[in-house]
Parts: structure tokens; C-alpha cells; sequence
């Protein structure tokens, strides 16, 4: 007996998150209303997470193409040539939803997604990172969430064997509803074994491996495309549970199948599960697919083929191969123990058609999946909070006597101090290609087989971006393009994923509209294609934004790994310059913020001409043999900076004295976050041949102390300001996170 079709009514469309516009864009195309099942196919290919259909527009404003790209925006990764033959694959991606739902599970796949993106372009996973926000540290459930994340994503990564090398980790209470989970993944491929996601060749097989697929992530895609209200905690059915040793297996099977000339095309499936790597590969080969349901792998009894098609369940892969290899393909996956099955074939009519036991349940248009969701170009409005808090006025701000207490707030701030209790528990000297510990500027990581280094870096001040949108992305772009510097690299290349908050209110889409404008900007001033990335919007809860929060990954390249630098201090009596100028600015410091309880004011003027030739002063002082140690002044200004030089050392910290001329408040001198800064240290010999090069292009540098001693001491037009044991900071600064979150 034929089962009956419900008849689908406005209550099911909305439930579907989808508009009754939507609904009938969708009559209107396909010339008859969809059934359930396409109703549900819709609901996520057309979802803010899948189609970008408020973001797009405005992502065209961003540099793609450079000499060394290889692959850019488009494919689950973006490809830059390193040289030698080899190429890098990298993207970060969010899972911030299932994080605040279901921290650990959601963290886990996180991580397991990003590391799928990566090695279905046939490139191996060498390195993770992540960035995260979690609220204020004094809200019932962010020590709940911190360690529900951490674990998540350190249990996942230690055991695929892939290092988790760096990262970042902010707190403040406009995450209190709305936590970010964003993870970061590289990989080493040769760069003539690139693999794309498309189906090509009609009558090619298209084979389904990996995991079973069960009920577990339905609607995770549309989740993640809505704001969460008081019963965002009924969303943990949405949340997939993911499995480190199956991708284990997964990775292996994937890089081994790619050393044979078998493989048109390969997709993971990610968001949208089957669904989405189905129409997106017959829209990247500009083919249809027909499929069959019945031969997919399934751990439960009695799925539909609305639940087979919308399951995110982790672990699983489509891939087509050509006519007559599928046998050894099949062979391959169950050597690997991996379930397999070959699911459909590549067809000439750009449909897809989906089967149930010969049944047909699905026939739609590829293009009309793919790329039929409106292309919207959302209202935008400046918000009315700016005109409040656009303006410090430090009259009612009174200026320090003295910084030894508030250089130990900031130390013990959530946001600065050390956070060896989150990296400890990753694994990041796995496959021993990481030249560095966690801890530094950039991780750096070293090319097997070349004299070649990769450095890694991920950055955004948020406080920045809901002060000045524009202007706080372009921070973002250049402090991660000054950490690749400070490491002894040259960027090459840019990843972000824009986590803003409901796209519908026209004040968050200006916001959007002037971070990306900002990041494309600075992009290319710096001369950086953006390869990849991802958008996150509807993080909001109950009406309540995030903060604008623009994250940037930057990968870097040494040509040379000898030019490694960190930002420790090396020799007692090296002496200590500081590049850049030192402005009165405090608007959305860390010291504002910590020490005043404010977010307002203008962020830190950047002057991209100037940062690029301090990048590149600092690169030619690290090439030339001069700086043996470099580091970004970010937050927490130069008395941090100062600080953290002379205790980040892994075993030997050491002290400083420093004499800085100021004709500014003490205050913003010290822990101001003027932009373009870096400290290096280098040799009494060396003294001469810097300033030099400092002069020759015309570069604001000082000399301001001497490296030495048990503690740092900051003299301020002669007069002490600042006298402390580093081992007393440096005690400070490694136990404050690991005493809140235990």
C-alpha cells in the first residue's frame, strides 16, 4: 500500500525554518509543491549555514586569486602552493550551537568535520587549532562549557593523531547565551594530487563509506541558522556524536584510496549530510545523481528517507569513482573496516533522483537546490548603541602612580593569562612536525623533507569589532599577520568564519557588511587571498547578540625554519627595542575593561602602511641574524608585552629593566593597545646595525632596556612605575585560568 503524503501547511514550513516566500519560490520553480521529504531537502540546502544566502553578496568583496593559489573559496578547503612540489589545505569552520547544547559531542565533531574537509582534498591533517568564546567566568555555566569543550576537542584531536598547535581563548558576558567553538585544520598535500568534490562521468559509481548512519545531527544545519530561545536545550537530539577512532580509520582509507587512480570526486559529509555532498557534487560536475536508500549502511531500525537524507551522523564520505574500480574501491574500505556500499551512479540530466527500494521519493533539479535559495541583500543600519559608547572620556579615568597592581590583574585576566591547562591537554607534538610548544606568537611547524617551516595564527578582538565593525577586522587581519612576522614568516594566505548574530535585524547585517568590507580591505593591502572560510550567523539567544566576531587564520611560510623566532627573552644583558609608536589610546583595551569595568571608545587607529614596513623591518631583523626574540604588543599593551617576554620562557624566565620616555597618560603608555607594535630583543653588539635599518625606512624605534635580572622593572620618565619578581608574575600568570576552570 502506497504510504500517504502529508500535506505540507504553513505550521510545517516554519518548523522547517523556511519563510512562506521561500515556500512558494520553491512551488513556483519546480512547477508543483515539494513532498515532505524535498520540504526537508530545502529546508537545509537553503539554510544560512548551507547557502550563504544573506552573507554572499557581501563575501564577493574579498581577494581570492593570488600567484600561489591553487584551489580558492567554493571546495571544502582552500589550496595554497608552499613550493617543492607541496601545497597546504586549510579552513576553519564553527560548531557553536551543538558547543553550548552539547559542549563535548559538539567541540568533538567540530573537530572531526574541519579534519574531513582537509583530507578529502586528498591533503594529510598535520595540524588543528582552535579559537573560543565562552562568557563571563563568573556565569553559572561557563566553567560547565569550558570543560566540556576542551575535553571535546583535545579527546577527538589526541586521538586521530592529529597536534592541536595553537589557538585562543576570550572570555566575556556577551557570550553568556552563545558560546564559539571555531576550529582551524591544515594539511600537507603534493600539489599535483589535489582532489575536488564533484561528480563527473555518466554511469560512474557513487559509493557511500565510512560510519552507519543514524537519526543523531537531523537538522543540525538548520539549527545552526536560527537563534536559540529558552528551549535551546530540546536541541540536543540535533547535536551528532562523533567517533575519533572511526575518522582515524577514515584518514587512512581516504589518503591510501588517493594513491590510486580510481577517484573522479570525494565529499565528507558534513552539514546537510548526504543530502548536501550529493547535490553539491552533481552541481560542481554539472551532472545529476540517482540514488538508492536502501543500500546505505543504517544503524537504526525503520529510518525514512527524510531521516536518512538529513542525519549528520559523523564519519561518512561520497565518493565516485570510475567505471570498473568500484570492486577494488569496496575492498579498500572493508580492509579499513569501514562499511561501504555502492549507493548510485552518475547521471548525464543535471537531477537528482532519489530511490526507496526502486521507489522514487526525491526528483529535483540540482541547480535549483544548489544554488536556487534567494541571494539576499539584507536591509543594513547603523546601530544606535555607537553613539554611546564611541568616546572615553579620560577625565573621570584617573591615571596610575604606579602599574605593579594592575600589570597583575591583567596577567590574572582570563583573557591574558597563560592557558597551558587547555593546551596541556592536547596532544601537539604528535608526528613530530611542531618546532615550538604552544605558548608563543604563532605555532610553527616544520616541512618534512624541505628546509621549509609553516607558521599558524588565529586572531580577533571582538571588543574591537562591536566598537568599529571595519576597523576591527582589519586588527584582526593585521595582529595575525604580525604574529606570522614575529615568528619569522610571510603570510601567504587567510581562513576566517564571521560569527555575527541574526542577519534579519538590519543592525547586525551593517556590522557584517563593515567587517567583511574592513577584512577585504586589509587583505589586500597585505596582499593575502582568503582561500576558504565559513559564516556563522543566528548567534543570539533570546534576542541578545554576540559580539561582531571575525576570526582570521593566517598561514605563514619560512622559507628557511632556521628563521624560527619566539617572544621570550634569550641573554641576560641583550638589549630590548621596541618598534612602533605608542599613541593615548585606551578605547576597548583589556585595561579598560578589567581595571574600569568599560567597553567603549574608539579602537586603536591602525596605519596599514606603517604596520606593512614594521612586518617587514621585523622579518629583515630575524633574516639578517639581529632579533633573537620578537613579540606582538596586543592585549594588554607594553607592560604585558614587557611581561610576558620575560616569563613565557618554557625554563628559564628572566627580568628586565626597562626606561620608557612618555608624554602621555601612564596609563595608556603601558597598557594602551596602540597597533604595529613589536618588542625584540637583540645582542649589545647588534645595537647599531638595528637602528639603522630602523632609520633607513623611516621606522619609530627605541631602545628601552636591558634584559637581566630576578624581576621587571618599568621606569617611566625616570620615576619607577612598575617593580615585580618575574617568578611572582610568572605564578600569576600560568595559575589564574587553571584555578578558575578546576
Amino acid at each position: 500500500m502506497k504510504p500517504v503524503t502529508p500535506t505540507i501547511t504553513p505550521d510545517m514550513v516554519r518548523q522547517h525554518g523556511m519563510t512562506l516566500e521561500e515556500f512558494r519560490r520553491i512551488q513556483d520553480l519546480l512547477g508543483r509543491a515539494p513532498n515532505v521529504t524535498e520540504l526537508g531537502i530545502f529546508s537545509v540546502m537553503w539554510s544560512e549555514h548551507c547557502s550563504y544566502k544573506s552573507s554572499r553578496y557581501y563575501l564577493k568583496k574579498l581577494p581570492t586569486e593570488g600567484p600561489r593559489v591553487l584551489q580558492g573559496p567554493g571546495e571544502n578547503a582552500g589550496v595554497v602552493d608552499i613550493g617543492d612540489g607541496m601545497a597546504v589545505v586549510f579552513k576553519i569552520e564553527s560548531h557553536n550551537h551543538p558547543s553550548f547544547i552539547e559542549p563535548r559531542q559538539g567541540a568533538a565533531t567540530g573537530v572531526g568535520g574541519i579534519l574531513r574537509d582537509i583530507f578529502t582534498m586528498g591533503a594529510r591533517p598535520i595540524a588543528l587549532m582552535n579559537s573560543l568564546r565562552f562568557g563571563a567566568a563568573d556565569h553559572p555555566r561557563t566553567r560547565f562549557l569550558v570543560n566540556g569543550v576542551v575535553d571535546g576537542i583535545s579527546n577527538y584531536g589526541n586521538c586521530t593523531g592529529v597536534p592541536t598547535v595553537g589557538g585562543e581563548i576570550y572570555f566575556d558576558p556577551c557570550y553568556n547565551g552563545n558560546i564559539l567553538v571555531n576550529v582551524f585544520c591544515l594539511g600537507l598535500v603534493p600539489s599535483d594530487k589535489i582532489f575536488l568534490g564533484n561528480a563527473s562521468g555518466v554511469g560512474n559509481p557513487v559509493i557511500y563509506f565510512g560510519s552507519k548512519t543514524g537519526r543523531d545531527g537531523i537538522h543540525g544545519a538548520s539549527m545552526a541558522s536560527s537563534e536559540f530561545d529558552e528551549s535551546s536545550e530540546e536541541k540536543r537530539p540535533t547535536v551528532q556524536v562523533g567517533d575519533p577512532f572511526a575518522e582515524k580509520l577514515l584518514i587512512e582509507a581516504c589518503l591510501e584510496l588517493m594513491n590510486e587512480d580510481w577517484v573522479v570526486g570525494i565529499q565528507d559529509m558534513g552539514a546537510a549530510g548526504l543530502t548536501c555532498s550529493t547535490f553539491e557534487m552533481a552541481g560542481r560536475g554539472g551532472t545529476g545523481i540517482d540514488l538508492e536508500l536502501s543500500r546505505v549502511p543504517k544503524r537504526e531500525e525503520g529510518m525514512t528517507p527524510y531521516d536518512i537524507l538529513l542525519s549528520e551522523s559523523q564519519e561518512r564520505m561520497l565518493v565516485v569513482v570510475h567505471k570498473g574500480m568500484e570492486e577494488e574501491a569496496l575492498a579498500l574500505f572493508h580492509k579499513w573496516d569501514l562499511d561501504a556500499a555502492i549507493v548510485g551512479e552518475v547521471t548525464d540530466k543535471p537531477v537528482v533522483r532519489i530511490f526507496e527500494n526502486g521507489n522514487e521519493v526525491v526528483n529535483l533539479p540540482v541547480e535549483l537546490v544548489v544554488d536556487g535559495a534567494l541571494d539576499l541583500k539584507r536591509p543594513t543600519k547603523k546601530p544606535g548603541y555607537l553613539q554611546k559608547v564611541d568616546h572615553v572620556n579620560l577625565a573621570d579615568v584617573p591615571d596610575l602612580a604606579r602599574g605593579d597592581e594592575t600589570l597583575k590583574k591583567l596577567l590574572a585576566s582570563p583573557n591574558i593569562a597563560n592557558k597551558h591547562w587547555v593546551y596541556e591537554q592536547y596532544d601537539h607534538m604528535v608526528r613530530l612536525n611542531t618546532l615550538g610548544l604552544p605558548g608563543s606568537d604563532a605555532a610553527v611547524l616544520r616541512v618534512k623533507g624541505t628546509k621549509k617551516a609553516l607558521a599558524l595564527s588565529v586572531d580577533c578582538n571582538s571588543r574591537y569589532c562591536y566598537l568599529d565593525p571595519f576597523h576591527g577586522a582589519q586588527i584582526a587581519v593585521a595582529e595575525c599577520v604580525r604574529n606570522i612576522v614575529c615568528s619569522g614568516g610571510g603570510p601567504i594566505g587567510l581562513t576566517n568564519c564571521l560569527n555575527f548574530g541574526n542577519p534579519e535585524k538590519p543592525e547586525i547585517m551593517w556590522q557584517f557588511e563593515q567587517a567583511v568590507s574592513g577584512m577585504g580591505e586589509a587583505c589586500k593591502f597585505f596582499n593575502i587571498p582568503v582561500v576558504s572560510g565559513n559564516v556563522s550567523l543566528y548567534n543570539e539567544t533570546i534576542g541578545e547578540a554576540i559580539y561582531p566576531t571575525p576570526t582570521v587564520a593566517v598561514v605563514g611560510l619560512l622559507e628557511d625554519r632556521t628563521y624560527h623566532t619566539t617572544q621570550w627573552f634569550k641573554e641576560e644583558g641583550d638589549l630590548v627595542g621596541l618598534i612602533g609608536l605608542t599613541m593615548e589610546e585606551l578605547g576597548g583595551s583589556e585595561y579598560l575593561s578589567v581595571m574600569c569595568e568599560r567597553v567603549e571608545g574608539k579602537p586603536p587607529y591602525l596605519d596599514l602602511p606603517l604596520a606593512r614596513t614594521i612586518n617587514n623591518l621585523c622579518l629583515s631583523l630575524i633574516k639578517d641574524g639581529l632579533a633573537v626574540s620578537a613579540h606582538d604588543c596586543s592585549e594588554g599593551g607594553l607592560g604585558v608585552a614587557l611581561a610576558e617576554s620575560c616569563i613565557s620562557h618554557p625554563h628559564a624566565p628572566t627580568g628586565a629593566v626597562l626606561d620608557v620616555e612618555s608624554t602621555i597618560r601612564n596609563d595608556a603608555c603601558l597598557f594602551g593597545e596602540s597597533q604595529s607594535r613589536i618588542l625584540v630583543s637583540f645582542s649589545a653588539e647588534s645595537r647599531t646595525a638595528v637602528e639603522e635599518k630602523a632609520k633607513a625606512v623611516g621606522v619609530p624605534f627605541k631602545v628601552i632596556g636591558k634584559v637581566g635580572g630576578d624581576s621587571l622593572v618599568v621606569n617611566v620618565n625616570g620615576e619607577e612605575f612598575i617593580n615585580e619578581e618575574v617568578s611572582h608574575l610568572k605564578k600569576l600568570w600560568m595559575g589564574a585560568l587553571e584555578s578558575y576552570v578546576r
